[in-house]
Parts: C-alpha cells; structure tokens; sequence
C-alpha cells in the first residue's frame, strides 16, 4: 500500500489519537510515522515515555543529514507496539523544538523512503501523521506523495469553516505542483451534520465517520489498555477497507501487485 496521510484542519479532533486508533487495528505489516512538525506525542502519551534511550524522526534526520544514514538507521528507531512481531510499527515524532531545523529540509527524502516501504520485501504500509495542516514548516512532501490525505475534521459548523480553508491550501498546492486529482477524503469525527452534507458543501467525499470515544481517546492519549471492543477502535477497524478499496483501485491502474511478505530483521 502508499502512504496514507492524515492532516487536521485548525481546531479540529485529534488526527494523533485518530491514526493510532487505525494502526492498532491494522491487519497488514505498518509503519505508523509522526510527522507532525509541532512535535509527537505517542511516545510520551500513550507509551508512558517506557522506551529506552533518544528513538524516532529526530535522531533519523541527524543521522540523514551527518552520514546519509536513514536507510541504514531507519528500523532501529522503530517502536514495536505489537512485540514481538515487528507488524505495527512506530516512528516515533519529534521531541525537541531544536530538532525541527533538522527535520524540516529531508521532508522530500522522508516522503521517498516511505514511498519504498511499499515495494519492498516485507512491504509494509505507512499511515502518517502530519498534524495540523497550518503549523510551521508542515510535511508537504509527503501530503505531496500520498495516495491518499485524509482531512479528520470535526461534523460541526466551525469544524466545516476550518476544514475548507485546510481543503483550498491542500488543492492549491496539488495544482501548483500537479499532483493527482482524487486522493483527498474527508474523515469525520463525531456528531453533527451527515455525511451527505458535509461531502456536498466541502465539495470532498466523506470516507467514513468515527464515533465520538472519549474512554478511548484518552487511552490513545495517555496511555492504558485499549479495548478492541469499543466504538472507536471498531470504527477504526472497519475503516481500513474503503482505504484499501481505494488504493487497491490505485494499484491497479499503475500495475503494481502485492509483495510477499516476511519480517525485517531486528537491528
């Protein structure tokens, strides 16, 4: 599979918790990715900050930037959060402002790699956080090269207002650097207005609607036990197939097949 992208509008439902939420229901091999230039927040949060030792996109792009190293590094600051199994992996964000000057120049090369893991042998998936879409120095690289950015926004009207303005600067950026038509989907958090509604006005199609979780989210926020059985983690498990009808129609237009399948090698 590409790279899925998640972004939020100002204001809007976590896209963090949201991305999770989808990585620890996953059924293929994934590499969840935050790239969120405002910082990361799992490894702090949901993993209590247990885990040895400076890990993540941070020490990656010194590495990158110090002895073109990203390929080589790249699994050893992965995060199992399914150990020992190596299928559902975690990059894990920036933790220090200062890593940000770093970071911000190999959004370009990020975007590359991410683009390799799904041709390669285990092939992985990458769902990417890029936070939200108006913070500094945003990942637009790798919005660029998604098969797919979905806008998690809010079902209400100021959610709406901030979405549209995050819509037109996704749209007008894909023009200006003539990206495919087609990959934007909207993912609705919570009560409000349906979903024709919102697909209508925002003139973007709705993918699915999450429920409003809050018991889950603020486990995918500060850490506990995640119940699969919750609404959020179900609406999360069943959205992985309109993603994959999507990008399986992706990948039959480009003629691209599915790779077997393997576990890399611990580093």
């Amino acid at each position: 599979m590409a790279i899925v992208a998640l972004v939020s509008p100002k204001g809007s439902p976590g896209v963090t918790t949201t991305a999770l939420a989808c990585a620890l229901t996953w059924h293929r091999r994934l590499v969840l990715a935050e790239c969120d230039p405002a910082g990361g927040s799992i490894m702090a949060g949901y993993l209590g900050g247990a885990v040895p030792g400076p890990r993540g996109i941070g020490e990656l792009a010194v590495a990158e930037l110090r002895d073109g190293r990203l390929g080589h590094d790249f699994w050893s600051q992965l995060i199992d959060l399914d150990a020992p199994r190596r299928e559902r992996l975690l990059l894990p964000g920036i933790v220090d402002p200062a890593q940000v000057g770093s970071v911000s120049p190999l959004w370009q090369r990020f975007a590359d790699f991410f683009l390799a893991l799904e041709k390669g042998e285990p092939a992985y998936d990458v769902i990417v956080d890029c936070g939200r879409l108006h913070a500094p120095s945003p990942a637009w690289p790798i919005l660029r090269a998604a098969a797919l950015v979905l806008v998690v926004t809010g079902a209400r009207l100021p959610d709406l207002s901030s979405a549209r303005a995050t819509i037109a600067a996704l749209q007008r950026d894909f023009r200006e650097h003539r990206v495919a038509a087609g990959s934007l989907r909207l993912l609705v958090v919570g009560d409000g207005h349906a979903q024709g509604e919102i697909s209508k006005a925002l003139e973007v199609p709705v993918i699915a609607r999450l429920p409003h979780d809050p018991r889950t989210a603020e486990v995918l926020t500060l850490g506990g036990t995640v119940k699969a059985n919750r609404p959020l983690m179900r609406a999360a498990n069943a959205l992985e197939v309109p993603i994959n009808a999507i990008l399986d129609r992706r990948r039959a237009r480009l003629g691209w097949r599915s790779l077997p399948a393997g576990v890399p090698d611990a580093v």
